[in-house]
Formats: C-alpha cells, sequence, structure tokens
C-alpha cells in the first residue's frame, strides 16, 4: 500500500529545461495619459476601526500590451493606521511636542522577488522621508508629552524599468523595490499617511500631498518604443512617471506640498540631470521640481474628495444616531 502522506518523485530521470535569454529590448506599456497628467488614483479613509485613522491608496495601473500575466505591469497600493496621540511612558523624557514615529514596511508579496520579514535600509530610508514630510503638517505643541505612530504598508509597490517588469532578476541599484519605483512609493505614503492623521482628527496646518516628476532620456531602442507621447532626441519632464513605460529615466523628484501655505516638507530628487554646464543644471532641477509640485497639487484634489466624503459619511452616521434621542426628547416636552 502507497504511502499517501509522501511525495514521491519521478520514477526516472528527468531533464530540467534550460531557456535561452532573449536579445530583443524589453517589451514596454503604453503611456496613453498626457506628459503633465497623473494617473488616477482611489483613496479612502476609515477601513481600520481600531485605529485612531486609516487610509488606503491605490494608483492606477499602467496598460498592459501583453496578455501573459507576467507582463502586466505592478500598481501601488499602500494601507497606513494612525495611532495616537497617546500619552508617553513615565520613563521616556517630558517633551512639549508631539513625538512622531513612523514606519514603512513592504509586504513580502509586493514585488516579484519575495522580500523579508525584517525592515531592510531602504524601508528605513522611506520611513525618514515620511516623518520628516509629516513633521512640516502637524501642530506639535498642542500634544505636549504625546506621542503618534504612523504605521504604512505596501501592499504592492512598483516594479523599476522593463527588466522588472519581465520578472528577471535586478541588482539593487538596476532594479527591484529600491531604484525609481521607491520614488513614487514615498510619494504615496506621504499622502496616504496625509488622509490618515486627518482622519484621525490631529491638528494640522494644512494637507500634505505627494508628487512625482522624472527626467526622461531619448529611449535606447527607437524602433521598439511603444511610449505614444515621447519622441525626439531631447530629455523631457513627465509628472507621475512609472518606470515600465519608460526605457531611461535620468532623474526623480518626489515633494511633499502643503498647497495653502505653499511650502515643501519634504523635496527628495535621485538620479543624474547630466547637464553641459551647473546654470543649465540648475535650471533643469527648478523645472523638475515645479512639476512635482504640480503633481502634488493634482493629488491633493483626489485627497480633498476622499477626505470630503469621508466626513459626509461620518456625519450622517452622527445625525442617524442621535435622531432618536431627539425625538424621544421632543415627544417627551
Amino acid at each position: 500500500m502507497a504511502d499517501k502522506r509522501r511525495i514521491n518523485g519521478p520514477p526516472g530521470p528527468i531533464t530540467t529545461p534550460i531557456f535561452a535569454p532573449t536579445s530583443d529590448p524589453p517589451t514596454l506599456f503604453h503611456r496613453t495619459r498626457p506628459l503633465n497628467h497623473i494617473r488616477k488614483i482611489f483613496l479612502k479613509t476609515g477601513l481600520t476601526p481600531s485605529a485612531s485613522g486609516s487610509a488606503y491608496f491605490e494608483l492606477e495601473s499602467p496598460q498592459a500590451t501583453a496578455d501573459s500575466f507576467i507582463n502586466r505591469p505592478s500598481s501601488l497600493k499602500i494601507t497606513c493606521t494612525v495611532h495616537g496621540p497617546r500619552p508617553l511612558p513615565r520613563s521616556v523624557p517630558f517633551s512639549p511636542y508631539l513625538l512622531l514615529s513612523a514606519n514603512v514596511k513592504f509586504a513580502p508579496f509586493a514585488s516579484r522577488h519575495r522580500r523579508g520579514y525584517i525592515r531592510d535600509a531602504s524601508e528605513r530610508d522611506l520611513a525618514v522621508h515620511v516623518e520628516t514630510a509629516l513633521r512640516g503638517l502637524l501642530i506639535s505643541e498642542r500634544w505636549p508629552k504625546s506621542g503618534m505612530d504612523v504605521i504604512l504598508t505596501v501592499l504592492e509597490g512598483e516594479e523599476d524599468g522593463p527588466s522588472g517588469v519581465m520578472g528577471d532578476e535586478v541588482s539593487e541599484e538596476e532594479g527591484g523595490l529600491s531604484g525609481w519605483g521607491m520614488m513614487s512609493v514615498l510619494s504615496g505614503c506621504i499622502t496616504a499617511a496625509s488622509a490618515a492623521i486627518t482622519d484621525a482628527g490631529i491638528d494640522c496646518v494644512d494637507l500634505v500631498s505627494g508628487g512625482v516628476a522624472a527626467l526622461v532620456r531619448p529611449p535606447k531602442y527607437p524602433g521598439k518604443s511603444r511610449h505614444t507621447e515621447e519622441g525626439g532626441a531631447e530629455p523631457h519632464i513627465v509628472q507621475d512617471p512609472c518606470p515600465s513605460e519608460h526605457q531611461d529615466l535620468g532623474a526623480v523628484c518626489v515633494v511633499g506640498y502643503l498647497r495653502s501655505r505653499d511650502e515643501l516638507t519634504e523635496i527628495w530628487t535621485r538620479g543624474n540631470i547630466g547637464g553641459i554646464s551647473p546654470r543649465q543644471d540648475s535650471l533643469v532641477l527648478e523645472r523638475l521640481v515645479d512639476k512635482a509640485v504640480e503633481a502634488a497639487i493634482s493629488s491633493r484634489l483626489v485627497l480633498e474628495e476622499a477626505l470630503r466624503e469621508s466626513a459626509d459619511a461620518k456625519l450622517q452616521r452622527k445625525t442617524l444616531a442621535e435622531a432618536p434621542v431627539g425625538a424621544k426628547g421632543t415627544a417627551s416636552g
């Protein structure tokens, strides 16, 4: 009688298939939107009842050109929960301001290459940038001797470029979630954290929204390029870049922007502008920051609408809960 608990191997020898690498350039995806348009955003608050405030952020996935599951581009999905403000332990020294702690963690299934359960350097770096962006948002002096935790979980992150899209092994500098895709993740984390903090009812000076812009160089494979908006031999700046839509990104800039105060709480640039002179480089960098600010303004519109819908829903629930009490009071009077 065969042992049903044991998985037996094949009865005879087998030959492991070896796939030859293709020499064709990687296939990109269509960019159907204009260069100054961002992708569609889904944002909703109040999804975690046990937290003081919560938000879910999702970015539209780029249009795929192939029917294969492997070639499907990755999107961006982030959840954020806010816990606090709550009193600090007695062992912590007195602080007249609110102590903010940000934590960013990628889910093990956030990328095609499985990630570990322990936070790595890229996640700690993201947490520092998010914390910097939120410090300029909060009115910290109103919460002395208190602490607040902002927990961000990336359920799905954007892959870096064509190699990451095709599922090949990529290095930390050239692909994975530690390169260009990290910039879009930071922008989404800033917007999601701002929505969650507002949902928690914490005093803020304004709403901070994240925006990202990139300097795109001419494509390396003009005959294979599928970009609908790129052309010519001159570099150009695009808003909300998706690494799978562009062959060569020169530099990327992420900002955290307060629109009503016209202030930047966070700015992070990465890459090489590669200009002819320092003056030209400064002009290109200034244009890059301006485009990132425009992208942040566009994402703020979605942020405002989501918070307005959340406030209307809370007001409606409160009205329905107090309606019977009011009716009883009127009848007894």
